[in-house]
C-alpha cells in the first residue's frame, strides 16, 4: 500500500508510558499503510516549570483545568526508548522521526541520526529552536498552528538554507471542528510562501478522515494524523487519534484521489487516443461521383471519427471529388482537389 502523499502516523502520547504498545503502535502504522511514525521529543521541564499557580493550568480544551507539567509528565515518550523506537520502525521500511522542544532534544535526535525534524505548531515562534534545527540542515516540517502570516514568514526566514522545507496547515484544537479546519489555505499558503519554494500539508486534529482526503486534492504533499492501537485504551491524546483500520481506509481513499488528480498533462492515454474514434468526423452520406461538388446535402459531421475533422467542412465545401465516393465512407484529403 503506497502513496505519494507522505503519511505520517503520529505516536505522540498514545503508547501509555508501555514500551512494547509503543512497538505494537510503530507496527500498526506500518500495515495501515503509514509512510513516517512521528515521535516527540522532550521532557517536562522542556515544555515548563513545575508550578502549581494557575497560570500553569490548561483551560478551554480536552484537558481544562489539567496543570501544565503534571500532563506533559504523563505524556513524553522516554528518551531511553527512542533509539528502539527508531531502529524497530526502520527495520520495518518506516521513517521515524521526532519533534524536538530544546536544543538538548536535537542534541540527542541529532546522536540517533533523526532524519527530519518537526516543529510543532506552538513552538513556531521559538525562532532560536527552529534556528538552532536549520542548523542541521534536515528536512523540516512546520505545523501553521495559530501562527499569524508574519510569524510563518519569520520561522522560514530563519530556515531559508533548508533546502526541503514542508508547511502543514494545523487547526491547534484537540479535537479540530470541522468548520475551523480552512482547507483552502493549504494551495494559499504555497502561493504566499513561494519565495521559500515549500512543499504543503496538513497536521490534522479534526475527527475521521474527510479533512486529509479533502487536503490531498487541495495540493497537501504531508499528511499527519496522531495514531493509536485501540482508543479505549484512553491516554491524553486517544480521543482525536485514528485507529488502524481507519488510518488504512484514509490510506487507501488517498490512493483514490491521487489516482483522480492524475498529473495535469494534455498529454492522452492510450486508451483516451483510442477513445477518440468515438468523435465525429466527415463522412459520404450519399454516393458522390468523380467531378461533383461537396456540399451540405452530400457530406456531413458524424460519429464515428474515421474521417477528417468536422472543422474542415467549410475548406471543402465546393470543392469537386477527385473519385468516386460511396455513401459511409470517410473523407480523406486525397479525395478532393487541393
Amino acid at each position: 500500500m503506497q502513496t505519494s502523499t507522505f503519511l505520517v502516523a503520529e505516536l505522540s502520547a498514545n503508547h501509555n508510558q508501555d514500551k512494547n504498545l509503543a512497538l505494537k503502535t510503530i507496527k500498526a502504522a506500518k500495515d495501515s499503510g503509514a509512510s513516517a511514525i512521528k515521535l516527540q521529543t522532550y521532557t517536562p521541564q522542556c515544555m515548563t516549570i513545575d508550578s502549581k499557580l494557575d497560570y500553569f493550568k490548561i483551560k478551554g480544551t480536552i484537558w481544562n483545568d489539567r496543570n501544565y507539567y503534571e500532563l506533559y509528565k504523563e505524556a513524553m515518550t522516554p528518551w531511553e526508548w527512542h533509539r528502539e523506537l527508531f531502529d524497530y520502525a526502520n527495520e520495518l521500511g518506516l521513517v521515524c522521526f521526532s519533534t524536538p522542544f530544546s536544543k538538548e532534544g536535537v542534541d540527542f535526535l541529532e546522536s540517533i541520526n533523526n532524519p527530519i525534524y518537526k516543529i510543532a505548531s506552538f513552538e513556531i515562534v521559538d525562532l532560536e529552536l527552529i534556528s538552532y534545527i536549520a542548523q542541521t540542515k534536515k528536512p523540516i516540517i512546520i505545523s501553521k498552528g495559530i501562527a499569524t502570516k508574519e510569524e510563518i514568514h519569520d520561522a522560514l526566514e530563519v530556515c531559508k538554507n533548508v533546502s526541503d522545507i514542508t508547511l502543514l496547515q494545523c487547526t491547534s484544537s484537540y479535537p479540530a471542528p470541522l468548520n475551523e479546519a480552512n482547507l483552502m489555505l493549504i494551495p494559499k499558503l504555497k502561493e504566499d510562501f513561494k519565495e521559500f519554494n515549500i512543499k504543503v500539508g496538513l497536521s490534522d486534529h479534526t475527527l475521521g478522515i474527510t479533512a486529509p482526503i479533502t487536503a490531498v486534492a487541495l495540493g497537501a504533499k504531508v499528511i499527519e494524523k496522531h495514531f493509536i492501537l485501540d482508543r479505549n485504551l484512553g491516554g491524553v491524546d486517544s480521543t482525536f487519534s485514528l485507529e488502524p483500520d481507519e488510518f488504512k481506509k484514509m490510506t487507501e481513499k488517498i490512493q483514490e484521489v491521487e489516482e483522480l488528480l492524475g498529473n495535469g498533462s494534455y498529454e492522452l492515454s492510450q486508451k483516451q487516443i483510442d477513445g477518440r474514434i468515438f468523435m465525429r468526423s466527415l463522412f459520404a452520406i450519399k454516393d458522390i461521383k468523380k467531378g461533383e461538388a461537396f456540399t451540405r446535402d452530400n457530406i456531413k459531421s458524424i460519429r464515428p471519427g474515421y474521417g477528417l475533422p468536422p472543422k474542415m467542412m467549410h475548406e471543402i465545401l465546393g470543392k469537386k471529388a477527385t473519385k468516386n465516393i460511396n455513401m459511409g465512407e470517410p473523407l480523406q484529403n486525397s479525395d478532393f482537389e487541393s
